[in-house]
């Protein structure tokens, strides 16, 4: 009974959504952010390596598919299950899924720590969930034209929804710009009106009150795409090689990123495009120079760094699968999602067995798992 009452008592906790960062006294930030990493540190060196790797995986699953998300964490120790399509079923629905499916984090399978449950909950045409005590969000262009204290509250009202509904990771907000004159053009984001603005400072002033907003919720938000797909044409979900020949590493770059990193925002996905006049040596989630260099150095970001959808994307055709997941940790990245859930067990053998074989590389997924853990944490999950 005390067992139970112990799981009871945890995944209320993580149902309840504080925001607790953003209710912490001034000047207390700090002390919490150490203190998570700390308690995350602890819970990691107590996982073997195959629940390290876990942590380090976030399978793509239709919804619905709670059966499915269950034995991913059962079998594969799977630390994030992100529900991909679309789904009508409203709030409730979904947090009885997601109920279910957290009963899968057992101290065997994830040392009792949570599963990180995200969607893509955008606005506009990339609105995943919907239905009973869902709003239909507008676009973010449309958001934009709102002030800093509308986009908070509204953004806060949505992350309370999703919440509720047992989601903990929003793969939004897209925060780079997306050129005035690109703006037809640009398949990924522009043609479907994705973006905060045309100008880094015209993201920064949105993107900034959307984070906090959805932190006070307690929905850990995600900025994307690093270091920007606004001035690409092709979409890199289905076309190969996707090259941006003019984003470079400056300043006015990383503008709406910094604006992101300072609301709290904890994690990054990386694009899997190509920056030419960055490093046009592969895609941008294989590269040290975009996902050390300009997140870890320029940004000064310790979050979680996570890639694009690497299983299904066209623009990684011609990376073996394995390579997907061993090369994006070697680059410094964290967390490597893919939408194909046959990709799952060959990801973590790869990662397994380049950490049994390479200590440099097993402390690179130790450290890679406290960052994961320490974003749990934060989001009440651990």
């Amino acid at each position: 009974m005390v067992a139970q009452v112990t799981r009871r008592a945890v995944l209320a906790a993580a149902a309840a959504g504080a925001g607790l960062v953003a209710a912490l006294p001034p000047g207390r930030e700090q002390a919490f952010a150490a203190s998570a990493e700390d308690r995350a540190t602890q819970v990691v060196d107590s996982m073997d390596l195959v629940q390290q790797v876990g942590q380090l995986l976030a399978a793509g699953v239709p919804f619905g598919h709670v059966t499915t998300a269950g034995h991913l964490v059962d079998w594969y120790r799977v630390g994030t299950v992100f529900w991909s399509g679309r789904s009508h079923g409203g709030v409730a629905a979904l947090a009885q899924d997601n109920a279910e499916l957290q009963r899968h984090a057992t101290v065997d399978a994830t040392r009792g720590v949570l599963v990180y449950v995200a969607v893509d909950q955008e606005g506009g045409a990339v609105q995943s969930l919907r239905g009973p005590g869902v709003s239909d969000i507008p676009s973010a262009l449309a958001q934009s034209s709102q002030d800093a204290a509308t986009i908070r509250y509204r953004s806060a009202l949505w992350g309370r929804q999703l919440r509720r509904a047992g989601v903990t990771l929003d793969l939004a907000p897209v925060t780079g710009p997306v050129p005035y004159d690109n703006r037809e053009r640009n398949q990924p984001i522009g043609r479907y009106d994705r973006e905060f603005g045309y100008t880094g400072a015209a993201v920064a002033e949105a993107v900034g009150p959307w984070v906090q907003g959805s932190l006070s919720a307690g929905v850990q938000p995600t900025l994307k795409h690093f270091p920007g797909l606004g001035r690409v044409v092709q979409n890199t979900d289905t076309h190969f090689h996707v090259v941006d020949d003019s984003t470079t590493r400056s300043a006015e770059t990383l503008v709406p990123w910094r604006a992101g990193v300072a609301a709290g925002a904890g994690c990054i996905m990386v694009s899997s495009a190509i920056y030419a006049r960055i490093d046009p040596r592969g895609q941008a989630f294989l590269n040290s120079t975009v996902v050390t260099g300009m997140i870890r150095q320029d940004l000064g970001f310790d979050g979680v760094v996570m890639t694009d959808d690497v299983g299904n994307a066209e623009a990684v055709r011609d990376v073996p699968v394995p390579d997907r997941a061993t090369r994006f940790v070697r680059a410094g990245g964290d967390l490597v999602l893919t939408l194909d859930v046959g990709q799952v067990r060959t990801m973590r053998n790869a990662l397994y067995s380049a950490a049994t074989e390479d200590q440099a590389f097993r402390r690179r997924v130790r450290e890679s798992a406290i960052r994961v853990v320490t974003m749990k944490v934060r989001s009440g999950l651990a």
